[in-house]
């Protein structure tokens, strides 16, 4: 007869006591991205854009440059329906650009922004950067595409660190300076 063998004791598995897995907090932005760990979304509300009151002046030499682009059109191209358009496209321009802006709801997730529900995917956009030169912080997400505007981002001050922060995990950060077609375009709020 064979002597009885003993089986071998397996130990019993510990349960775990807490929860013992690493939040996003405490790792790095490439170790969140490999963990596949995913941050909390960060909710905000902010206007379109920063509406500024305008002097009379502006409106003055809005309509001057107006009254001289219609005596190019007029004189030199020789071309009166061009000439009858620009006031009527300086006119709609005039009207739009007093609209209110809008209270937009913005969501940054891991997947992207989301502006009222519409998803920008955070593949869009080769990097970032944080203006201040506003009354109201925003960040400037700069799009892969070459000839497509960036897109500009409010954001109350309280909500600004985790917003650069979960940007900053995901695309790299520059310094950003508006070139003078940019500032047109905030100018006019288009």
């Amino acid at each position: 007869m064979q002597p009885e063998q003993q089986m071998p004791q397996l130990e019993q598995p510990v349960p775990p006591t807490a929860d013992t897995t690493p939040t996003p907090q405490d790792m790095g932005a490439e170790q969140v991205e490999a963990s596949g760990i995913s941050e909390q979304p960060i909710q905000w509300q902010a206007p379109e854009y920063l509406q500024e009151r305008r002097s009379p002046w502006w409106f003055i030499g809005f309509w001057a440059v107006v009254m001289v682009l219609m005596a190019v059109a007029i004189l030199v191209v020789q071309s009166w329906s061009f000439a009858l358009l620009i006031p009527a496209m300086a006119a709609a321009l005039t009207i739009y650009s007093h609209r209110p802006p809008r209270l937009l709801n913005y969501v940054l997730t891991d997947k992207g922004i989301y502006i009222n529900e519409k998803l920008h995917p955070m593949s869009e956009f080769r990097s970032f950067g944080v203006l201040q030169a506003e009354s109201m912080p925003s960040v400037m997400l700069i799009p892969v595409k070459r000839f497509r505007p960036g897109l500009t981002v409010h954001f109350p001050v309280e909500a600004g660190e985790a917003i650069v922060d979960m940007l900053g995990a995901r695309v790299p950060m520059q310094p950003i300076k508006l070139d003078a077609f940019d500032k047109l375009i905030r100018q006019l709020h288009l």
